[in-house]
């Protein structure tokens, strides 16, 4: 179906031409929509265009702007009317920002023109007006409603495409937008910063017109390949990143063409294990980088089809970064106490240096980030925090973590981590010789909130050391799981194994019985221990269990196996193996503030005490063997008391027990 006819449809009476994409509900407003498969990050042709005025003109006139609006519109479409005047209105108010808008009418009915000459005259638009009479437009930048709006930089790459607010929908208007996404997009780019809403569905009339695909005819490096490396790859291959080589220039991309081709072909790059979504359903996870099948099929194409340069004047705006810092400037920057030494060859021992923080009052960090002086040698950094200066990985929670590919985190609005006053800073250094002696001094850069925050973040261990895996095992699993007392709150989750590490897996045990996957990693990479930020937070109801799941390979069929002839157990170097899940937890800072213990620590008491008596007997014990140890009077029951001189009795039993075993097995390692 042709614009017209839908036109002709529309004025007939039907309303189905305002259902464009979400379908079920009578009132509709903006929808998220995957923002790269919608063109997010891509060149768009120079299209062409001639005003209502007679006037030629082409998206390039607008190279020197700081951004381009292409906003849809029209007085055929009642909701397009709506938005008129808000458009009018925000062209008038970034005109002085470097912002251009020109305006377009998709639906070329008979009289068009005029109507057009009278909404803009009514309006105010200042920008050029124009009847899509061809649809190049429409088709070239694959608009969906005739309400969308389309952001451009300098050089015709898409940064956004949506509505320009929720005030009007299908079925519903407010008095006034809660939500200004166009305002909130033109903000993010001119300030420097990513766009945190790149792409949604605009509530409008339906456009049927196919996306313009003379561009995909055409692949170059300029006008496609270095959008797709721009925004999947160098965050860690340029100039001074992660990565072992740049992929910043046609020089670079040209040079790497072959590892691109079998690296992208493989699924290897870009680093991300998490299992795909169900067919249909779009990726639960915030930081995704998985390379969608399109970018994937051009990048193979472009090598095969002899790595055409392309026109200069295609290329994307460079990335300036402002700071050498992801994160922006830090507040407070916390180096090594002192230089470490890497030796040339061989294996390195975990390296634990301290670091006093010494403020005198609690700090909230918003943003951390770990930055190594020598990237090469540095294979993880997990940085943990505790006030008293003791620590204990099962009961300490990290701050940071610093692995290729994941080196920064950010949280946000309303969202941070606690420093308490005085704290003091584990570094937990993971380095691999690389064949020449080099040196690193690696430092943390911590921003913080200027409030104290709404939620606060901390991230525990889902452990077992008590591993034991068989010698020449391929597929062997092992458990770890965490009670859940009271309703929880999951921001991300982070695997950690080592060299035997195969596949991983979180589920959620409900108390019905039922099991939830809540992350599966069916290819685990010891190289790329990746942190997995969900979209939305996930509560966990009270009473439920966290349960991890490892697969470990120890056999001769496993390349990275050091051993495959030796029974592993828990151990720091990456010659042994650990289980951790860890889980990044939010919860309410009016919950926390002034109480110490662990999110998990809640009163297990009142959970255990059935008939509510305010004692415990033996078969409400969930193990019930311990209750023993819990009943020091004898009497065959548990008081509050007993119960927590009890735990602290469990703990340091435990402390012991591992201490002991860590010590007996550096004493068999000496006879090995």
């Amino acid at each position: 179906m042709n614009i017209r006819l839908s036109v002709i449809i529309l004025h007939a009476g039907l309303v189905s031409l305002l259902a464009a994409a979400p379908s079920g509900p009578v009132r509709q407003g903006p929808k998220p929509i995957d923002a790269t498969t919608h063109g997010i990050g891509r060149w768009v042709p120079d299209l062409s265009y001639t005003t209502i005025d007679g006037k030629k003109g082409k998206l390039s006139d607008y190279k020197q702007k700081k951004a381009l609006v292409v906003a849809f519109t029209g007085s055929s479409c009642p909701l397009s009317k709506r938005f008129a005047p808000s458009l009018a209105a925000i062209e008038k108010e970034y005109a002085t920002k470097g912002v251009a808008f020109i305006f377009v009418d998709p639906i070329a009915i008979d009289g068009a023109k005029e109507d057009l000459h009278k909404m803009a005259e009514l309006n105010g638009f200042k920008g050029s007006v124009i009847l899509d009479e061809n649809e190049s437009i429409t088709s070239g930048l694959g608009a969906m409603t005739t309400t969308e709006v389309f952001i451009l930089d300098g050089a015709r790459t898409l940064l956004y495409r949506g509505p320009v607010d929720d005030q009007y929908g299908i079925g519903y208007q407010l008095d006034a937008p809660r939500k200004e996404y166009l305002r909130a997009a033109l903000d993010a780019h001119l300030d420097g910063k990513e766009i945190s809403t790149q792409a949604l569905w605009a509530p409008g009339c339906e456009l049927a017109v196919d996306q313009d695909a003379s561009a995909k005819r055409n692949l170059t490096y300029h006008n496609r390949i270095s959008r797709i490396l721009q925004t999947h790859c160098a965050e860690c291959h340029r100039k001074g990143g992660v990565a072992p080589f740049a992929l910043e220039s046609y020089a670079d991309a040209k040079e790497n063409a072959g590892m691109i081709r079998k690296v992208v072909s493989e699924g290897i790059m870009p680093p991300w294990f998490a299992a795909a979504p169900p067919a249909g359903h779009s990726s639960p996870w915030a930081n995704d980088r998985s390379l969608p099948d399109e970018d994937k099929a051009d990048l193979i194409a472009w090598v095969r089809g002899g790595k055409p340069e392309g026109n200069p004047d295609d290329a994307p705006l460079a990335k300036n970064r402002k700071s050498e810092w992801s994160i922006g400037k830090p507040d407070a920057v916390f180096p090594l106490p002192r230089e470490v030494q890497v030796k040339a060859t061989g294996q390195m021992p975990y390296v634990y240096l301290r670091v006093k923080t010494n403020f005198p009052e609690d700090r909230w960090v918003e943003a951390a980030e770990v930055r190594p002086t020598a990237a090469q040698v540095v294979h993880h950094v997990i940085v943990f925090v505790t006030a008293t200066g003791r620590f204990n990985r099962d009961q300490t929670g990290s701050l940071a973590a610093y692995v290729p590919g994941n080196t920064f985190v950010e949280f946000p609005p309303g969202v941070a981590k606690k420093l308490p006053a005085g704290a003091t800073l584990l570094f937990q250094m993971h380095y691999t010789p690389t064949g020449e002696p080099t040196s690193d001094r690696t430092r943390i850069g911590l921003r913080f909130a200027k409030e104290t925050p709404a939620k606060i973040i901390r991230t525990l261990p889902v452990a077992n050391r008590r591993i034991r895996i068989p010698a020449n095992e391929s597929d062997h699993a092992e458990t770890a799981s965490r009670y859940v007392p009271t309703e929880t709150v999951v921001r991300a989750f982070m695997p950690h194994m080592h060299l035997r590490g195969k596949a991983f897996k979180y589920e959620l045990l409900k108390q019905n019985g039922e099991r939830e996957t809540l992350l599966e990693v069916p290819r685990y990479d010891f190289n790329w221990q990746l942190r997995y930020e969900l979209k939305e937070p996930r509560s966990l109801p009270a009473g439920s269990r966290i349960e991890v799941t490892g697969v470990f390979d120890n056999s001769s069929d496993n390349p990275a196996n050091p051993d495959p002839n030796r029974i592993v157990r828990w151990g720091d170097q990456s010659d042994e193996e650990m289980l951790i899940g860890y889980v990044e937890c939010e919860i309410d800072a009016v919950e926390t503030v002034n109480q110490p213990k662990r999110v998990w620590d809640a009163d297990l008491f009142t959970k255990l005490d059935k008939n509510k008596d305010d004692f415990l007997t033996k078969d409400e014990f969930t193990r019930p063997a311990l209750f023993p140890f819990f009943d020091s009077d004898k009497d065959g029951r548990v008081t509050r008391k007993e119960g927590a001189e009890g735990m602290k009795k469990l703990k340091q039993r435990e402390e012991d027990l591992r201490r002991g075993q860590e010590a007996l097995r550096g004493l068999l390692d000496q006879f090995r």
